[in-house]
């Protein structure tokens, strides 16, 4: 079991556990983290058009990172 465990955490595999009352899934912390972030920026309207719209901007038209006031 350990094992199983430690290759989700460092391989990001994931694990299906089958149960005669259901299914479950085991993920790494990484996974989960990364999986709950995207659901709540998705959940901003406007936000992936927006990021989608700079995107396609050329980077001639974006400040350098020395201009940036960190």
């Amino acid at each position: 079991m350990f094992e199983m465990l430690g290759n989700t955490i460092k391989y990001n595999e994931v694990v299906n556990v089958s149960t005669k009352e259901g299914n479950a899934v085991i993920l790494s912390e990484e996974d989960y983290k990364g999986m709950t972030e995207t659901i709540y920026l998705s959940s901003i309207p406007g936000l992936k058009d927006e990021i989608l719209r700079r995107a396609a901007e050329p980077l001639d038209d974006s400040l350098s990172e020395d201009d940036v006031e960190w």
